[in-house]
């Protein structure tokens, strides 16, 4: 059971020392008490007491980490239910199911493990592929085929425990997650994946199984475990899931592990699709898609990162002078805020259009540039620091700068720090900036 924040307190130095960052050990205490800090923090607290505090100290939902060769996918460590109440962590990884029925294993493992798209910066991909024994015949050579084309983690899926036992030999130095035990077979996956040194999953069609095979399945020695909530329908799997994801975190533990999904086991690429997004945003560890589909995969590689994304700190981007299209010295320079998609809206106008333009990002706390003029995180004394900073003048030969319609107020403010300079307004909106430029620079 979890301890109270007293509880943890009489466990603790008592000095009071700050070195936590607290002012007292007491409200150290209460923080950990409710999984806003690590035990880690304190670095007084005794061996003795560091035993004692591991099981209330430790996230409710299990960390699992999925392993291929040099690759990992990890999921759990989850500590609200809600992002906004501090964030998710480990993003829900999308494999790709591969049947060992199937006649062209490595082309489509290839496609799939091939697939890259960029996003405000950020590379997506798929993150692993799952093995399916539909002919338990061919399944070691179908491992085989995927391992020959990816190195990213896999997960296997049989019924059967011999099945899966020479699936995961196929696999050695790795940590897969071998999918399939059930109140019939339990007990011998739990050998398979203690053999294997694999994670396993279980699955359930009731919270009261789930919870009375994760007991079972730990008595065997098998910590690394995996729900797979067996939820009939979209209204069905979410309550499953809100359920699970809310009994872990009141420190539920025979509850507190991730949770895989199979969407594609719906029938139809809409539904899928449907159950998929309602996977990500409720609390799926591993989400394993029917086929590979480079518009599906996008949308769902973009929903997942706005969902893990830490509400409290933005996406940003670095800030600097980016040259877009060879400027020269009589190119006009351009200037915007940190915020990633503010970032990346404005240089893809001005790249897409053709014309040469240096681009000044102004640090702005990783703001929009209304949120950040608001809160007072890019004004006319930033610009002109980074104008400064980074050599602004050395680059160009027309002193003329351009900054965002929305902030047409700091003009004024700007020609009095930058004396000598012209203060051009351009457009609100990103995708008025190549007229812009072409009419008025």
């Amino acid at each position: 059971m979890a301890l109270s924040g007293i509880q943890i307190y009489k466990m603790l130095p008592q000095t009071n020392c700050k070195e936590c960052g607290f002012p007292t050990c007491l409200a150290f205490a209460m923080k950990l008490a409710a999984k806003q800090v690590e035990l880690s923090g304190c670095p007084y607290v005794s061996a003795e007491s560091k035993a004692k505090l591991a099981e209330s100290s430790a996230p409710p939902v299990r960390l699992i980490t999925l392993k291929g060769i040099g690759i990992d996918v990890k999921a759990g460590n989850e500590v609200c239910l809600y992002r906004h109440e501090k964030t998710f962590y480990n993003k829900s990884g999308l494999f790709v199911r591969i049947k060992s029925s199937q006649t062209d294993i490595a082309a489509q493992v290839a496609r799939a493990d091939a697939y890259k798209v960029t996003y405000v910066g950020i590379d997506f991909t798929v993150d692993g592929f799952a093995v399916e024994a539909d002919d338990p015949s061919k399944f070691a050579e179908a491992i085989k085929a995927v391992r020959a084309a990816t190195k990213r983690p896999l997960i296997l899926i049989s019924s059967d425990p011999a099945v899966l036992s020479a699936g995961a030999a196929v696999l050695p130095g790795e940590t897969p997650l071998l999918c399939g035990a059930t109140s019939a077979n339990w007990e011998a996956m739990a050998e398979v994946a203690k053999t294997a040194k694999a994670a396993l999953a279980i699955s359930g069609d009731s919270l009261d199984e789930l919870a009375d095979l994760t007991e079972k399945i730990k008595a065997k020695g098998v910590e690394d475990l995996v729900l797979a909530p067996g939820g009939k329908t979209m209204g069905g799997s979410l309550i499953l899931a809100t359920q699970i994801r809310r009994l872990a975190l009141k420190n539920f533990r025979a509850l507190g592990y991730p949770m895989l999904t199979m969407p594609g086991n719906a029938g139809s690429p809409e539904r899928e699709s449907l159950l998929a997004a309602q996977a990500i945003t409720k609390y799926a560890g591993f989400v394993v898609l029917d086929k590979f589909s480079p518009e599906l995969m996008y949308a769902l590689l973009v929903l997942r990162e706005n969902i893990y994304t830490d509400p409290q700190k933005p996406i940003q981007v670095t800030p600097g002078l980016f040259d877009i299209n060879n400027p020269k010295p009589e190119s006009p320079v351009l200037v915007t805020t940190n915020f990633s998609i503010t970032y990346f809206s404005v240089a893809n106008e001005v790249e897409g259009s053709g014309l040469p333009a240096r681009l000044l990002v102004v640090d702005a706390d990783g703001m929009s540039v209304l949120t950040a003029w608001a809160a007072g995180k890019f004004d006319a004394e930033r610009i002109a620091k980074a104008v400064k900073a980074f050599g602004v003048e050395a680059k160009t030969n027309k002193k003329q700068i351009v900054i965002p319609g929305h902030v047409a107020v700091l003009s004024g403010e700007l020609e009095e720090e930058l004396p000598g300079w012209e203060i051009r307004v351009g457009p609100r909106e990103a995708v008025d900036l190549p007229a812009f430029m072409k009419k008025a620079l």
